[in-house]
């Protein structure tokens, strides 16, 4: 599964600067194009509900109590899924 702050394709021309300490020697003048998203970046909560349409299309509920809590029951299996930022959190009971 794809995590949403790291991972997440963008659909749009992001540029930024060479972070300080990773300057290229000669270069100082590009910038980067992401491909990827950043934390921070404000189309982050955009590829966050792309990850939650993905989530339910596979048959879980959000949960009432917290929304990055995905619930599905599978016959007498039940399975809790945490995702929160980066990191994903299964239980299998």
């Amino acid at each position: 599964m794809k995590t949403t702050f790291l991972n997440g394709d963008l659909e749009e021309g992001i540029y930024m600067e060479q972070p300080k300490g990773f300057i290229v020697l000669g270069q100082a003048y590009r910038v980067f194009k992401l491909v990827k998203s950043l934390y921070g970046l404000k189309q982050v909560p955009i590829q966050w509900h792309e990850i939650d349409q993905v989530v339910l299309s596979h048959g879980f509920t959000i949960n009432d109590a917290d929304n990055c809590v995905y619930n599905k029951s599978i016959k007498s299996d039940h399975v809790n899924m945490c995702l929160y930022v980066n990191d994903i959190l299964i239980f299998w009971y």
